[in-house]
């Protein structure tokens, strides 16, 4: 079965959880506010898939082409750039996990600072904490458990 030729096409993947986004976004605020003593958290199973999914869930939306965009040369590039990225942070998150851990978080962390800038709070972890509430929503509505 071939796969679709979207350069940021995955396979689906199980939503997050309301504990996980909450892992994944503290370490990001925990690293971004100056990171604090981080690296020992770094050895967690489970935070690199953590990290990746927050990776795909923030970079997705921002570089993917819908319907909606006026189509130029740039929304194409973007498009890819997006998928580039999110397959070298795959292999990364696969083949060394650990050392991954930070890369994948300060990926996160230089994305929403020089892509996703939000004019009205130029502090990064302002942008962050804002994700993190959507993100928190988002998995607790998925979920089922309440707000």
């Amino acid at each position: 079965m071939r796969s679709p030729p979207c350069s940021t096409w995955s396979p689906p993947v199980r939503p997050l959880t309301p504990e996980q986004v909450q892992k994944g976004f503290g370490f990001l605020l925990a690293l971004q506010m100056g990171g604090g003593n981080v690296a020992h958290r770094t050895d967690d199973p489970e935070l690199p898939f953590v990290l990746l999914r927050l990776a795909e869930d923030i970079t997705i939306p921002v570089t993917t082409l819908s319907n909606d965009d006026e189509l130029n040369s740039d929304s194409f590039a973007l498009d890819k750039v997006g998928g580039v990225l999110l397959s070298a942070l795959r292999d990364w998150a696969r083949d060394s996990p650990t050392t991954a851990v930070l890369g994948i978080a300060r990926t996160i962390i230089r994305f929403t600072t020089h892509v996703i800038p939000d004019p009205d709070h130029p502090d990064p972890a302002d942008t962050l904490e804002t994700m993190h509430d959507e993100h928190l929503l988002n998995a607790k509505a998925i979920h089922g458990t309440h707000p």
